[in-house]
């Protein structure tokens, strides 16, 4: 059964601080609720703690690090779920109901199989 990433594109909030609590019991309803197709996923820290690496020069060039996201956007990525399900039709139903789609985006795309 094919893969798709799920990528939130939501409000740039610390989901382990206090005032996440409410949007968090929302996320654990949601996984409650599409557990038999979530193959993983995870939450990310806001941008500020992001660190973009690029290497200038190609292959073997030199790392230069800068502190923040990639790209600046109203909405942040704050995370994904790993959904398997039987085509796209039932990844976007699935995706409808994770809480970042109410005030963000869900991004959903197949995942390429390697046969490893």
């Amino acid at each position: 059964m094919p893969k798709y990433a799920a990528i939130i594109y939501a409000s740039d909030v610390d989901p382990t601080q206090p005032e996440a609590a409410d949007m968090m019991k929302d996320y654990d309803e949601f996984g409650a609720g599409a557990h038999a197709v979530i193959r993983g996923g995870a939450a990310l820290y806001p941008t500020a703690t992001a660190t973009t690496v690029r290497v200038t020069g190609g292959k073997g060039g030199d790392v230069v690090t800068t502190d923040g996201p990639y790209a600046e956007t109203k909405e942040a990525l704050t995370g994904f779920y790993l959904l398997e399900c039987a085509d796209l039709d039932e990844a976007v139903k699935v995706a409808s109901r994770i809480p970042g789609a109410w005030d963000g985006a869900i991004e959903v795309r197949p995942v390429v199989d390697f046969g490893k």
